[in-house]
C-alpha cells in the first residue's frame, strides 16, 4: 500500500474515555487520553505527540487479557484496526493477512467458513489478533505461534515499521519477544500460514472425551466442540467479568513432578519440553479449596478454578488480593508458584 496516497485521517483523541467497554473484568475505568487507531499510517504522529507531552502509554485491544486500575494516566491507543484477506496460497498453504484490531474468535469463525482449517482449537478465545501473538494464545494442545508467518509492527524505539520472521518473535508458551520488549512493538498485522495438510488435534482430555466415538472429526466439528467446552467452563465476560484463565499452567522439573505424585497421586498434567512436565491450574487451585468461593465482589468461577470474576463493583485492587491469597495457598500446599496470565496496568 502506498502510504503517502491513502494516508487515512489522524487518529481520534478522547479525554477522560471510560473503559469499562473495553475490559472483559468490567472494571470501572477511565483512561485519561484514547487514541482510536484505525490504520497503522496514524500511530508515528501519535507516538510522536505522545513522547513530545512525556505521556506514559499503552495499547488496548479488546481487553480481554488485562486489569485496568480505576484510573488510567497518560495515553491509551485502542487498536481497531480492521480487515482480513488471503494473499497468497500454493499447494502446501495458503496465507492469511489479518489486522491487529480484528475479533480473535470471529476470524476463527472466518477461517473456517472460508475453508482454512487449523486454528479452530482456539475458538472463544476472548480478545484482538493484535495481541494474541504477544502473549501466544493457546488452548487444547494448539498455540497461535505454531500458524504464523509473519509480524508486521510499529518498533517505537526506531519509530518505524518492521516486519518480523515468525523465528524472530521467540514464542514461547505464553511468551514471545513481544512480551520480553513490552511497549517497544506495536502489532499492526499478523500474517497466518494455514497448512492445506489439515490434521485434527484432539489429544486433550477434554477433547478427547468429546469425541471418544468419533477419532476422525471435522474442523468444524472441533470449532463445535471447543465453544461448547468453553462455554461450560468459562462464564460469558458480558454476563459476569473475567479474563479467561487468570493463571498460567506451572511448568515444573519431571523430578518435582514425581516427588509431588507421591502425595497427590490424581495429579493432573500434561507432558512439555524433555524433562519437564506442565501441571494443571485449576486443579491445583480447585484442591485448595476456592472454586466456588467468594471474597467480596469478586471471587472464583464455580465451574473453573482457574477463572478469577467480578461479581459487579469489584476493582483490581481486590481481584489482586484474591489472587495473592491463591498464589499463598497453591505455594504453601504444593511448592509451586503460579504466575498471573492477565497484564496489570
Amino acid at each position: 500500500m502506498n502510504r503517502a496516497q491513502n494516508a487515512p485521517q489522524a487518529a481520534k483523541s478522547i479525554p477522560n474515555l471510560g473503559l469499562k467497554q473495553r475490559n472483559t473484568f468490567g472494571f470501572d475505568a477511565n483512561a485519561e487520553l484514547a487514541y482510536e487507531i484505525t490504520a497503522p499510517e496514524q500511530i508515528p504522529e501519535v507516538i510522536s505527540d505522545i513522547a513530545e507531552q512525556k505521556l506514559a502509554w499503552r495499547v488496548l485491544g479488546g481487553g480481554s487479557n488485562v486489569i485496568l486500575p480505576n484510573k488510567l494516566p497518560g495515553a491509551t491507543l485502542l487498536m481497531n484496526i480492521a480487515g482480513q484477506e488471503i494473499i497468497s496460497s500454493d499447494a502446501d498453504a495458503s496465507l492469511l493477512a489479518v489486522g491487529g484490531g480484528v475479533n480473535w474468535h470471529e476470524l476463527v469463525a472466518w477461517t473456517l467458513e472460508n475453508d482454512l482449517p487449523g486454528l479452530e482449537n482456539l475458538a472463544l478465545i476472548p480478545g484482538t489478533v493484535g495481541a494474541a501473538p504477544i502473549q501466544n494464545i493457546g488452548a487444547y494442545g494448539v498455540e497461535i505461534g505454531d500458524y504464523i508467518d509473519r509480524i508486521e509492527a510499529f518498533d517505537t524505539k526506531d519509530h518505524a515499521f518492521v516486519t518480523l520472521a515468525k523465528e524472530a518473535c521467540h514464542f514461547a508458551y505464553r511468551d514471545s519477544y513481544f512480551k520480553q520488549n513490552p511497549q517497544r512493538f506495536i502489532v499492526t498485522k499478523v500474517v497466518f500460514s494455514i497448512p492445506k495438510n489439515w490434521q485434527a488435534r484432539i489429544h486433550y482430555a477434554d477433547l478427547a472425551k468429546q469425541f471418544a466415538e468419533n477419532s476422525n472429526p471435522t474442523a468444524e466439528e472441533i470449532f463445535l466442540a471447543v465453544c461448547k467446552i468453553r462455554t461450560h467452563k468459562l462464564p460469558d465476560p458480558k454476563v459476569i467479568g473475567n479474563a479467561g484463565s487468570f493463571f498460567q499452567n506451572p511448568i515444573v522439573p519431571n523430578e518435582q513432578y514425581e516427588t509431588l505424585l507421591k502425595t497427590h497421586a490424581d495429579l493432573v498434567s500434561y507432558p512439555d519440553a524433555p524433562g519437564k512436565r506442565k501441571l494443571a491450574a485449576g486443579w491445583l487451585i480447585d484442591q485448595c479449596g476456592f472454586k466456588g468461593q467468594r471474597m467480596g465482589s469478586v471471587g472464583v468461577y464455580e465451574n473453573q478454578a482457574l477463572v478469577l470474576v467480578n461479581h459487579g463493583g469489584g476493582t483490581a485492587q481486590d481481584i489482586l488480593g484474591l489472587a495473592k491469597c491463591i498464589r499463598d495457598k497453591v505455594h504453601d500446599k504444593f511448592g509451586v508458584s503460579l504466575q498471573i496470565e492477565p497484564n496489570i496496568l
